[in-house]
C-alpha cells in the first residue's frame, strides 16, 4: 500500500490558491482513477482506491498546511506506512511555473507542510514539487501562494493536473524520470532549464537600445567647430 499525500489549507476561500495545488492533484488522481468519495478521519480527508493493481490511500490533511504532519503521522502510524511508501505532493515557489521535480529525502526548502511532516515520520519520503513560480521578492511570497491561479496560467495548470491524473501509474511504480518527461511534454517542453526569452518585440526593442549609434561627423568649420575647439582644444594644433 501506498499513501499520496497532497497539501493545502481547507476552505472555500484557499480551493483555488496556487498554496494549494496538492489538493487539486489529489482530486484529479481521484476523479481519474474512480476512488471513491473521501471520508472524513485522521484529521484530513482520506479515500482509498487502486493504482497500477496496487492499494492507494489519497490523503488531503485538514489540519491547515503548518500542521499537515498531524494528519499524515495518524494515517501512516494507523497503516503502519513507512515514510518509502509516502509521497507529498506541493507548491514549490523556486520551480518555474509547471516545472515538476521528484526526489526521495531532503530538506524542507522553507516549505511550512514539511517543516510539520518531517519531525513525525522522518525525511526520507519522496516528495513531488510542482512549480507555481516566484514573485520575484520574498515580500510578495506570502501573497503570491495564497493567490488563486489566474487565467492565464491555466495554460500550463490543466494540461499538468490531467497528465499527472492520467500517468499516476508512473508515480506507483516508482518511476520519477518517466513521469517527470511526460509531465514536461504535456506543459509544452521537454523538462530542460533555459533561460526565459523575452517576446520579440521588446527583444528588439533592447536591441535596438543596445545597437551603436553612428559617430556623428564633427563640423570642421563655422560656429560649432569654434565651439567645440574651445570647449576640447585644438587637436591638430
Amino acid at each position: 500500500m501506498q499513501l499520496l499525500v497532497g497539501l493545502g489549507n481547507p476552505g472555500d476561500q484557499y480551493r483555488n490558491n496556487r498554496h494549494n495545488i496538492g489538493f487539486m492533484t489529489i482530486d484529479a488522481i481521484a476523479r481519474r482513477h474512480s476512488f471513491p468519495p473521501f471520508r472524513q478521519k485522521f484529521a484530513g480527508l482520506v479515500s482509498e482506491g487502486t493504482i497500477a493493481g496496487e492499494k492507494v490511500l489519497i490523503l488531503k490533511p485538514q489540519t491547515w498546511m503548518n500542521n499537515s504532519g498531524d494528519s499524515v503521522q495518524a494515517v501512516a502510524n494507523f497503516y503502519k506506512l513507512e515514510p518509502e511508501a509516502i509521497t507529498v505532493i506541493y507548491d514549490e515557489i523556486d520551480l518555474a511555473s509547471g516545472k515538476v521535480r521528484i526526489k526521495r529525502g531532503g530538506g524542507n526548502g522553507g516549505h511550512n507542510g514539511l517543516r510539520s511532516i518531517d519531525p513525525r515520520i522522518g525525511t526520507s519520503y519522496r516528495r513531488m514539487r510542482l512549480g507555481v513560480g516566484h514573485p520575484g521578492h520574498k515580500d510578495l511570497v506570502m501573497p503570491h501562494v495564497l493567490g488563486d491561479f489566474s487565467k492565464a496560467e491555466m495554460g500550463w495548470f490543466t494540461p499538468l493536473l490531467d497528465a499527472i491524473a492520467e500517468n499516476a501509474d508512473l508515480l506507483i511504480k516508482g518511476d520519477d524520470n518517466g513521469l517527470m518527461n511526460r509531465l514536461a511534454i504535456a506543459v509544452g517542453g521537454d523538462g530542460a532549464e533555459r533561460p526565459q526569452r523575452l517576446p520579440p518585440k521588446a527583444e528588439s526593442h533592447i536591441r535596438a537600445a543596445r545597437r551603436p549609434e553612428p559617430h556623428a561627423k564633427v563640423p570642421e568649420t563655422g560656429p560649432m567647430a569654434a565651439m567645440l575647439k574651445k570647449l576640447f582644444g585644438d587637436k591638430d594644433g
